[in-house]
């Protein structure tokens, strides 16, 4: 069994309530190597900022304006006057999405930057304090116990789960997955979490390279203020 394949960072970040009129930003690296960037700059459209791209926890807190935008991912920032190249990776957020989490994942075919970006609504009416938020990305049934709450996720999707545990303190968790097109369960993770009723957490459940069992990999995000929709 191999219990160590849960891989979860509890410890809080606190970050500041969203400026008026705009929405935040938390970027988070999955599946990076050692070749891929660890700094990019972000352009939001009239901006540009230079970001970390942190592989084990979510970044810092990065100020996004309101409305509807088009992120993109630069080796640079663009010269004053200059539009930025079409061909980096971008997304659009829609005006209705307020704070988001950026997951940056690697992408070899872009010659421009190697990698790709999706937004996941990190709204405060849609993803609440206590609350977590589950995205298994693999071919595999994950399901279990996550302390009072049941785990049931089909491959490629997406989970929100109320809280764990009723208060702060210790819970179980119990995780089994089932190989595509297999009956049999076999055993992800059983160990003791630590809730934080102040704490969303996001987590997501990956392949690991060579191994069978994939790996879930969870980052709290402590907020002063969540940001809502703007």
């Amino acid at each position: 069994m191999r219990l160590l394949a849960c891989l979860i960072c509890l410890l809080p970040f606190a970050a500041p309530a969203q400026d008026a009129g705009g929405r935040t930003c938390r970027v988070v690296f999955l599946g990076a190597s050692e070749k891929d960037p660890e700094k990019l700059h972000l352009h939001d459209g009239t901006a540009s900022r230079e970001i970390d791209l942190p592989r084990l926890n979510l970044s810092k807190v990065y100020p996004l304006p309101g409305g509807e935008i088009t992120l993109r991912l630069l080796p640079a920032p663009p010269a004053e006057g200059e539009v930025p190249n079409p061909a980096a990776p971008s997304v659009k957020v829609p005006e209705t999405t307020g704070d988001i989490y950026l997951l940056v994942s690697p992408d070899p075919a872009n010659k421009t930057v190697p990698a790709r970006m999706q937004v996941i609504d990190a709204s405060a009416e849609r993803f609440k304090p206590g609350q977590m938020l589950w995205f298994n990305l693999t071919a595999h049934e994950v399901g279990g116990q996550v302390g009072q709450q049941k785990l049931a996720m089909k491959s490629r999707s997406k989970v929100i789960l109320d809280p764990p545990a009723a208060k702060a303190g210790d819970y179980n968790v119990n995780l089994s997955f089932r190989i595509a097109g297999k009956d049999s369960l076999y055993p992800l993770c059983e160990t003791r979490w630590v809730h934080d009723p102040a704490n969303r957490t996001v987590l997501f459940v990956i392949n690991e390279p060579g191994s069978r069992a994939p790996r879930v990999l969870g980052f709290p995000d402590h907020r002063a203020e969540a940001g809502k929709n703007p």
